[in-house]
């Protein structure tokens, strides 16, 4: 059995049971579900054929099986995201593996609002989200929720996006016309009812742990959230105010296996068990084969350039990609966001195309700006303090946050690359991506001016023109406490 060859953590939550609803009535019978989660997938094919063997053996054992995503099908591979139709392998093997459901993740919209369209139409499956209106925009209508249907049961499931500061997904704002957010915490009310016509509620968001935490605190009615976002790996439950609160990682290295008891129309037990698919041998043969066909790609296994040494972490391949962006786009100083960092190493020796992509996948082009020293500083400090982090690796300065007892950042110090203090007096060019550009908050009176060239395209320019890189303990940024 494929249970010997896989780790399995389980976890048993016996719940109370209420009233009866209406439709408990008609759901008289006990009856077992079996949900399949993944979450965060990320174009990540190479498990798909592990995973569809999973769930088609779990299909033989549970007459009520549903294999479901959290969302972020898309960007985080090359072969998937730079297919000439975009994101189509991921769809075409999520068919076969027998998804029925996902919900709508921030990089669902990377491929912009015309390719996501027709992916939605080739998929098998429906993408639902509570809290978006695409009344505005070119998507058709996007389902709220849906439900499970276990014999004469019925399982309502409903999703919600996350959403930054600035009332959007983490998505560039130009694959976003049209499009209308509310907050999950103010549009779940509307959907409360589910719980009163069903007698249960399962969550399928995209939030991350924290929102789902939040989610639960303020809605006890959810029995259950499947989550994504935020890449957790929970080997077994969180419980928040009586809600079991699930997510599987990410990259489909696992996927989660949460067995719902049911009784009279309520859930009265929650079984969960994560299985990593990194350690599993079955596999589909058709689906593996569509596997390998996808990835017989020789374009992306051409060689650009060398590394001598090793890159690892944010500083050091943050600073290829700003070097790139100095070199190439005549900017004095360059900027790249750690959440566009994609991967966590580049190993010593050849540089493939499909590293690039894997690196920086998301098709942010290149904008240059004319800023003063103030205006740097108030990029890097705003920046720092939208995760109390140093956010932004840079080229041709290097700069210190100087972090309160509270972990904000309350001024900067620049140096320029001989160690010097930048000239006052000066206005630099800056260029940094098109994401930063549109989402960050910053003071700058020239509104940037679109290069029209990717920052992965500067990157490969860069490459093919140095032949040679070399990163390993490059540090750029430092934090001090005052």
């Amino acid at each position: 059995m494929y249970f010997n060859r896989i780790l399995i953590f389980s976890f048993v939550l016996l719940l109370s049971v209420p009233q009866v609803s209406q439709a408990g009535r008609k759901c008289k019978k006990g009856v077992e579900v079996v949900i399949l989660h993944t979450n965060d997938m990320h174009s990540k094919i190479d498990n798909m054929a592990k995973l569809t063997w999973l769930a088609d053996s779990l299909r033989q054992q549970h007459r009520y099986l549903f294999l479901v995503s959290a969302g972020d099908n898309f960007t985080g591979n090359p072969i998937v995201d730079m297919y000439p139709e975009v994101g189509y392998p991921m769809v075409d093997l999520m068919n076969k593996a027998g998804f029925v459901l996902s919900a709508m993740g921030n990089h669902e919209f990377d491929m912009g609002q015309e390719q996501f369209s027709q992916r939605r139409k080739e998929a098998g499956f429906p993408f639902i989200s509570g809290n978006i209106d695409v009344s505005g925009s070119h998507l058709r209508k996007i389902r709220p929720w849906v439900t499970l249907k276990a014999g004469k049961c019925r399982i309502p499931l409903v999703s919600f996006i996350q959403l930054e500061k600035n009332g959007i997904p983490s998505s560039h704002p130009s694959r976003l016309e049209g499009i209308k957010f509310t907050p999950a915490d103010v549009k779940t009310a509307d959907f409360l009812f589910l719980k009163e016509k069903y007698g249960m509620l399962v969550g399928l968001t995209h939030l991350g742990i924290e929102g789902d935490v939040q989610l639960a605190r303020k809605y006890p009615q959810f029995d259950l959230i499947i989550g994504g976002h935020s890449h957790t790996v929970m080997d077994k439950p969180l419980v928040e105010n009586g809600v079991t609160i699930v997510q599987a990682g990410s990259q489909l290295k696992s996927v989660g296996k949460t067995t719902l008891a049911i009784e009279a129309g309520k859930i009265t037990g929650i079984d969960y068990e994560l299985i990593s698919l990194d350690a599993f041998e079955g596999r589909d043969l058709a689906v593996q084969a569509a596997i390998d066909h996808y990835n017989d790609n020789e374009e992306m296994n051409r060689v650009l350039a060398s590394a001598v040494t090793p890159m690892t972490g944010k500083e050091e391949l943050g600073a290829m990609m700003t070097d790139a962006l100095t070199a190439m786009s005549g900017v004095d100083i360059a900027f790249q966001n750690i959440g566009g960092i994609r991967i966590p190493l580049l190993s010593a020796g050849d540089i493939l195309y499909r590293d690039i992509f894997r690196l920086d996948p998301f098709g942010n082009q290149v904008v240059v700006f004319e800023m003063t020293l103030p205006e740097i500083k108030s990029l890097i400090l705003n920046a720092y303090n939208r995760n109390k982090e140093a956010d932004l690796m840079v080229s041709g300065m290097t700069y210190t946050a100087l972090v309160d007892g509270d972990g904000s950042c309350v001024g900067i110090e620049m140096k320029g690359t001989d160690g010097q203090p930048l000239d006052p007096a000066k206005t630099y060019k800056v260029g940094m991506n098109s994401y930063i550009s549109a989402s960050y908050t910053f003071d700058h009176a020239d509104p940037g001016t679109v290069n029209y060239e990717t920052t992965a395209q500067t990157l490969i320019s860069y490459l093919k023109k140095v032949q040679k890189v070399d990163y390993q303990g490059t540090r750029r940024t430092a934090v001090r406490s005052i």
